[in-house]
Formats: C-alpha cells, structure tokens, sequence
C-alpha cells in the first residue's frame, strides 16, 4: 500500500497575495494581457506597468479638459494596443511604444462596450481587422495601424465600418462580449454576446484573404439571424470568458455569466454551425441575489469558473458544479470592481477603488481525478494522478469494482491487477463469482506487474495459470461447438509459455510443469513446452514413442545437437536408414562417427546387402569426405567391404597406399579379416604392407605367378631375400606347372638367379636342350666376371705404387723460415720460441696456437691435452727444453725418452692437426661474437 503522508500544509488552488501599491486616485479601470498592466486613475491618469520589471512604472496623461471619464478600456493579446472608451463616446487610442495618447476619429460618437481583437493577424504595430460593440448594439469593423516614421503622421484608425446589429426581442441591445476564433479549413467563429442573447456566426474566409475582414461572415446573416442562446433573466449586461491551455492555440472551453446563472461547455470546432459543446447552466445558488448582490465578472481556468461578487469571489468546479472556493474580502478595502485574467500567464487580477489583488492558479488539477472517479469517468480520473500513485490505486480500485458490479469481469480483472489490494481477496472473489477466465486475466496481469526479484510469488502465479489454462482447454476441447474458443485459448497459452518474460520461472519449475501437463494427458502442449524449454531429448523421445520417425528425425536435424544423434540413431536407423545416413552427412564434422558405430553395428547385423549400403555410404563419406583418421573407422568400414564388396575393399587397400605409418587401418586386423572371407589378393597386399615378404609370395603363388614375380622384387635392399623369394617361384614353376619355359623366363626376369640355382629343382629325366642356351649364357657372365676381376686387381696394385711414391716424397718436403718472420697471432719474432709452421704459410708460437686453440675444442680434447700436458710436465729434464715442430725432433735417447717423444706427438695430434686460420675452427667459429657476453659491459665501459 501507500503512506499519504503531508510533511506541511498544502497551499490552496486559488493563492491570493495582495499587491503593494497605493494608488494615488481612485482606480476606475484595470487590463493586464502578456504581463502588461494597464490601469485608470482619476480622472486624467494612465499608469502602465511592465509586469516584468514592475519596479518602472510608467504614467501618461489623457490631457483631457472637459469632464470625460473612463468607461471601459480594452487591451489586446499581445499587450501592445490600448483601447480607451470614455463615457462621452469617444475612444482614445495608446500603443505600448509611445507616450503620446491619440483620439480615434471615426470612432466618436459610439459608447464601446466591447472589442473583438484579431489574435491572427495582429501585431505590436498593427491590430489587424478587428470588430467593435457598442452600447446601441452595433458591430463595426476597424483597423489600428501605427506608422514606422513618424509615428502618428496619419490617422491610427485606418477604418471604422458597421457589419451588424444584435437585437433582443426589445430591439437593439449592447454588444456585451465579442470573440474571434478561427477552426478548420480556414472557418471562423464569432461570438457576439448582448445581456440575455449569445450569437454565433460562421462562416469561411477564403485564404489569403483574411485582410479584408469579416463583413462576408456577417453578410451571410444579413436576412436572417444566426443562432443563438437565449435566457430570460437579465442582469444588464453579460460577460464571456474563454480558457486557453496553451499560448496561441484556440480556446477549448467557454463560461457565460448571465442573468440566468453560468452557461458553461467545451468548444468543438469540428462541429458545422455552433462550436459550443456539453453545455451545462450553473444556476445562482440562493446567496445570489441578482438584485442586491449580482456577480460582476467572470473567468475561466482549467477545472473552475470564479464569479466576482461585491464582497467576495467564488469558485465552482465545471466538473461537478460545486463551489470549491470562497474568499470574502474585508469592507476596509471597499466593493470589488472588476476580476479579469491574464490568458499568457494565467493569473486572475482584482480590484477595488483603491486596492489591487492577485491570484495565483497552483496545482488546479489535483483534486480533479477524485471528481472524475466519482463520475466514473475513470480513465480521465487516471491521466489526472498518474504521477500521484497513491492516488492512482484508488481510482483503479473503483474502477475495478465498478466493472465487477456490472459484470465486466474482465476489465475488472485488469484493473484488480493493477491495484495494491490484498491479492488473496480478489482472487476469491472471481473463484466466487466462477469467473475463471476473469481470475486467469488478473493471474497473467499480475504476473507482468511483478518486479525480477519476486521469484516466488512469479512461481506461484506461473504455476496456478497453466493449471487454469489446461482445465479451460480440457473443458473448450470436448465442446465442438466452443472450437474457435478453444484455438483462441490455446494460442494464448502457448503465448504465456514461450514469453520471455516468463521463460526462467518456467525452465527452473519445468519439472511441476511437466507433472501438470502428464496429469492432463495434454501431450500436444507437452511436446511444445518442451521446444520451449530446449527439452528436445523429451520431444524426440515422444515421437519415437509415437512411431513418428521422421518427425524426430527433423527436430535432430533442426537443432542438430551432437548427444541426441548418438542416442537416438540406434533406434531411427532401424526404420528410415537412408534418412538418417543424409541427416548425419548433413551434421559433418560435428559428429564423431565413433560414436555412431554401435548403431551401425547392431544395424548391419540384421540387415540385407541393400541396407548395409547405406552404412558404407556413411563410412566412405567420414574417410573421403572428412578425412577421418581414426582406426576404428577404417577398421569398420574394412569390414564391411570384407563383407559385401570385394572390390571395393582392394581399391580402398590400394589407395590407403604401403607405408605402415601412413595407414589408418588395423593391418593385423584386416588380415585376419581377408583370410576369414577368402579374399587373397588383399591378404597379399596386406602382407606386403608389413613386409612379410615370403608369406606374401606363398600367398601369391596359390593365386597368380605375375603377382608373386610383384611381390618377389620388392625388398630392394636385401638381395639375399630377393633371391630366396625369385628362387620359391622358380621352384613353383618347374616342380608345380612343370612349365621349363616359364622357369627360363624367371631367370631373365631376375638378375639374382644363375642357372646353376635353378638346376636342382629340375628332375633327372629333363634333357639339356629345354635350358641350353641358359647354361651358355650363364658361362658367359662367369668369364665377363672373371675378367673384370682380373682388371680391378691391376687398378689396384697401380694404385699402392704411387701412394709409396707420395709418402716418400712427403718424407723429403721442408720448409723455410726467414729470421725476421713473426708469429700469425701475436705479432713477436717467430724464432724466439717453439713454433709451428703449416702448409697454408701461417706461423704460430707454440703457446699462441695453444691459447688460440683450446677454447674451441671438444671437453673430451680439452680433457685429454690437460692430461698430456701433466704428463709432459712430469717426465720433464733437469735442463727447460722447449717444443719443436714434429719434423725436427729425431733424436731417440732410450726408452724414456721416447715416451717424451709420444706425448708431444699426441700434443701435436690436438694442437697441430689444422691451421687455426685455414682449418674448420675458423669455419664454426664464425657465428661467435668478437667480444664475449659476459665481458661486454666490461669492454665497453674501457671504451669510455
């Protein structure tokens, strides 16, 4: 519910604020329109305020001499163009821009009690056609127009022509009120009021040319009168007053005050002839006494008319004809003149003789919605507290009971929904009044009322709807002549199923659903929910229940999930094969067709050749198409090629090609499978594929001999075995087909053979001249042997010659080494030390190749010269002896000294082997760094 709470007192719709100034004179006249306010003092006096900047007030004298008085004054919507009617029947003339005040010529003589301004086409300089009353009942057309230059070089008033005469039944009566409005499609509206009569006049002025004024309107009525509202009380004159609810649009309603009481309504300016609507009379209550005390103005707002009385002020409501308001004034500041309003701003102006009072219009509407609601007018009610909430609720509340009073379950359900009513109540009052279909509509309304975090109440109204919806539909479906209830109902519950709204209640209670659905037998709305919920293991499942294969197939196929394929394929492969074999072609690599095998298995089993086909298909789609490498698809369609399709299972063979590390089948498994069914000529290829040489020639020879010549010259590497396999078919030939031919033919098919090999398997009985010419030729290779033989030796002994002659020359060679030469690497005379000179030319001290060396050896090498260099160190002489170059230590001085000798010799076999400039060191040390990592920064700071 809601806490109306009021944290201080409202202030009143009608704020009364009195305003501080003393007016020098009496006060006879006041005009405010667009924050200008006009006011009449004494006898000579016009004070114009700004009420903007009120603090600059501005004062213009008549500078009249006689004794006129102010009668009237009148002043235009924009607040620019005074009108002065004096009581000797002249009218003055003052525009906001000026000083100086100005008598209208053509208008003397006539007593004006009203104007009718163009609110249309006039402006701050130019008041445009404009049409006057007088107290003799005329009505005459004018135009005020002020020059640029100066000011007043002409006459302001540009016309002054009569248009027409008001009558009562007396004869001409003052014009009290004139209004023009304009409607549609370039119609106007002129209302002209006298003290018991409203006039009407309508008529279209063709566009483009309003300038020329209204005399056509009123031409129209020249012979006869046009409609009016009579009254027969009469206060002596009459007043109109309009409201406006924006600044330049037209009125929307009317109120006036004559003898009779307050005829009020709105304005419809769609209608033909008259614009006044919902007229409704506001009879004097017995307080008003027009004799004494007569109202004396009147004005508009939204909601309420306020009636000027000499001593106070009255509001009434024009909803309910009653007075809201009642504000008395004090004698001290003497009788009430005149109440009018400012339509821009919408503030209400009263004066006496020597007081003016203000009120303020605040929140007018807010009490409006009650009167509404009591009218039963409830949507209006609605618009008119819709930010006040707790406002709102009573009103849909009586709406609600409203509708439930007349029978109206349904919009009553609606309003109930809306409401903050106790919810138990209400639903027992539709369970009461057996109105299922009213509390279904008050369940669904509420349930889209509730905020996300109300989950159980959004449970319990989700629950209580689809049992409601299911008894409706179960009652509906048995009655033929309720069908198109029936599909209407149903509609709408599958509406409240798949909405979003409710789809995370329904998916977290989708069980309880499930349960009511079952409970009702309703398997139509079962397998809908289901879609609804992405159950489509539940959905596929009924329509296999069902015999509805291809319908399960279709929901597999639409939503294409992987689990449900494995699990249902056993079963719809049983029925519609084909099908099923497009619809998992269809899905790709999305399934695994290892998981499919099973289904398959159990189907081929007790299947003909015909539908294995369709297994095949399959299979040759996952190894062709998707290039499935997996064993157990290759294994499995290998069988089935074993079984039903001889040649298609040694093409497959053929094509998954030899190499064993390349193949995808299981080749111990495949022959076992090829040799169960017979087929010899893929248990032949198997065996070659794993090299099994001999069987696979065996095999071969039990089958064809071409096959085995195949087989026999495969290991090209072992000659041996190549020999052996030609030998097994030579064999085969001569002792099997005892064919000698053929026998010959092997031996030219096969370099191996020699006739000699091929001799024993020959009976004794066979005579020479089968293989004569074999014998010969085989001789012959003997002696081309023999001689090539004979050649290589020579080639070999030429050969040793010249390698003795090298070493001896070898023996011989030297080198010269000049004094002033230096070592490659250090730059010092070369003589000084122990040194190594190489072919290349390159010199190097002993201890400079060493140092150049070492770090790029092997640690094996490094190892071992570190090892025969302590060795050196420890057989040394009493006397330094320094390295020599190889070729010059000769001197043998005893066994001990050799072992000396043996130990440089291996020093040299390190250190010496190559030029450290010329040889592979430099070659692998090409991608090392001239400055080494771990010394760069040390390098580089010694370059600073």
């Amino acid at each position: 519910g809601y806490v109306n709470a009021r944290l201080e007192k409202e202030t009143p719709i009608f704020n009364k604020q009195r305003i501080d100034f003393a007016p020098p004179e009496k006060i006879n006249s006041l005009v405010v329109s667009s924050n200008q306010l006009c006011m009449s003092l004494g006898k000579d006096t016009l004070l114009r305020i700004d009420l903007g900047k009120p603090d600059e007030p501005n004062q213009v004298e008549l500078g009249r001499k006689d004794e006129a008085k102010v009668y009237k004054m009148f002043l235009d919507h924009t607040g620019s163009h005074l009108l002065i009617a004096l009581n000797t029947s002249e009218c003055l003339y003052l525009n906001r821009s000026v000083q100086k005040v100005r008598a209208l010529s053509r208008w003397k003589g006539h007593l004006i009690e009203s104007v009718g301004w163009n609110k249309f086409l006039g402006s701050e300089t130019n008041t445009g056609p404009i049409l006057v009353g007088t107290a003799q009942g005329q009505i005459y057309e004018a135009e005020i127009s002020v020059s640029e230059g100066s000011l007043f070089s002409t006459n302001p008033d540009q016309y002054f022509r009569q248009v027409y005469t008001l009558e009562e039944e007396s004869g001409p009566a003052p014009v009290c009120c004139l209004e023009i409005e304009r409607g549609i499609e370039g119609k106007f509206f002129i209302i002209a009021t006298t003290r018991k009569r409203l006039f009407q006049f309508v008529g279209k002025v063709p566009e483009g040319t309003e300038q020329q004024g209204f005399s056509s309107i009123f031409a129209m009525h020249a012979d006869h009168l046009p409609s009016f509202r009579e009254f027969p009380a009469n206060l002596g004159f009459s007043e109109i007053a309009f409201y406006t609810p924006k600044l330049r649009s037209n009125p929307r309603s009317f109120a006036w005050m004559m003898g009779n009481g307050v005829l009020y309504g709105t304005l419809d300016y769609s209608r033909p002839d008259s614009i006044l609507s919902d007229e409704q009379v506001w009879v004097y209550p017995s307080d008003i006494d027009i004799t004494v005390n007569k109202p004396i103005s009147i004005v508009l707002t939204q909601f309420h008319f306020l009636l000027l009385l000499p001593d106070r002020v009255k509001a009434v409501c024009t909803l309910n004809g009653q007075v809201v308001f009642q504000d008395l004034f004090l004698e001290k500041f003497g009788l009430l003149t005149r109440m009018i309003k400012d339509p821009t701003v919408q503030q209400i102006w009263i004066h006496t003789e020597k007081v003016v009072f203000r009120y303020h219009v605040q929140r007018e509407s807010r009490d409006v919605w009650k009167m509404y609601m009591n009218m039963n007018k409830f949507d209006l009610a609605k618009e008119y507290c819709k930010d006040r909430p707790e406002c709102l609720d009573i009103v849909l509340a009586k709406e609600a009971e409203h509708c439930f009073q007349n029978k109206r379950y349904l919009d009553s359900a609606k309003c109930y929904a809306l409401t903050q009513n106790y919810f138990e109540e209400i639903a027992l009052k539709f369970i009461e009044a057996k109105q299922e279909e009213a509390l279904m509509e008050f369940l669904i309304k509420k349930l889209s009322n509730l905020k996300p975090s109300e989950k159980t109440q959004t449970t319990l109204l989700t629950t209580w709807l689809t049992e409601l919806y299911l008894n409706w539909l179960g009652i509906l479906e048995g009655d033929p002549s309720q069908r198109n209830l029936y599909l209407d109902t149903r509609e709408k519950f599958r509406t409240f199923l798949s909405s979003p709204k409710n789809k995370e209640c329904l998916f977290n209670n989708r069980a309880s659903i499930y349960e009511l659905l079952a409970s009702h037998g309703d398997t139509e709305h079962m397998v809908y929910f289901a879609v609804i919920m992405q159950d489509y293991e539940r959905v596929v499942a009924h329509h296999c229940q069902h015999d509805e294969y291809d319908e399960a197939l279709n929901v597999l196929s639409r939503h294409r999930d992987e689990k449900l394929f494995y699990k249902f394929s056993p079963v719809l492969i049983q029925h519609i094969p084909k099908k099923v074999v497009d619809a998992w072609i269809s899905m790709g690599s999305r399934l695994d067709a290892r998981n499919l095998i099973p289904a398959l298995v159990n189907y081929s089993q007790s299947a003909s050749t015909q539908q294995i086909n369709e297994a095949i298909r399959y299979m040759e789609f996952c190894v062709y198409q998707l290039e499935e490498t997996q064993q157990a698809i290759h294994n499995y369609l290998l069988s089935l090629y074993a079984l039903c399709r001889r040649d298609s299972l040694l093409s497959y063979l053929e094509q998954a090609g030899t190499n064993p590390n390349r193949i995808h089948y299981d080749l111990k498994y495949a022959l076992r499978l090829c040799a169960e069914h017979g087929h010899h000529h893929a248990c032949v290829h198997i065996y070659k594929v794993m090299e099994l040489y001999e069987e696979a020639v065996d095999l071969a020879l039990q089958v064809d001999v071409d096959l085995a010549k195949s087989c026999a010259d495969l290991p090209e590497d072992d000659e041996e075995l190549r020999k052996k396999l030609w030998l097994k078919i030579a064999r085969h030939v001569v002792q099997e087909e005892k064919d000698v031919k053929k026998a010959m033919a092997c031996l030219s098919s096969c370099a191996l053979l020699k006739m000699e090999d091929v001799l024993p398997f020959f009976p004794d009985f066979v005579t020479i001249d089968h293989f004569k010419e074999a014998i010969c030729n085989s001789l012959e290779d003997y002696n081309k042997h023999i001689e090539e033989l004979k050649r290589e030796m020579e080639e070999a002994t030429q050969s040793a010659k010249r390698i003795r002659e090298d070493i001896q020359e070898m023996r011989n060679k030297y080198g010269s080494v000049e004094p002033q030469e230096k070592c490659a690497a250090c730059d010092f005379p070369l003589l000084n030390r122990p040194f190594y000179l190489f072919l290349c030319g390159h010199m190097f001290h002993y201890d400079c190749l060493l140092q150049a060396v070492f770090p790029n050896l092997p640690a094996y090498k490094q190892v071992k010269l570190e090892d025969l260099q302590k060795k050196l160190a420890a057989t040394s002489q009493p006397s330094k002896s320094h390295h020599r170059p190889k070729d010059t230590d000769t001197v043998s001085l005893g066994k001990g000294q050799q072992s000396r000798e043996q130990i440089k010799a291996d020093i040299d076999d390190i250190v010496a082997a190559e030029c450290v400039y010329c040889g592979e060191l430099m070659i692998r040390s090409i991608d090392k760094p001239f400055i080494d990592p771990q010394k760069y920064e040390e390098e580089m700071q010694s370059w600073l």
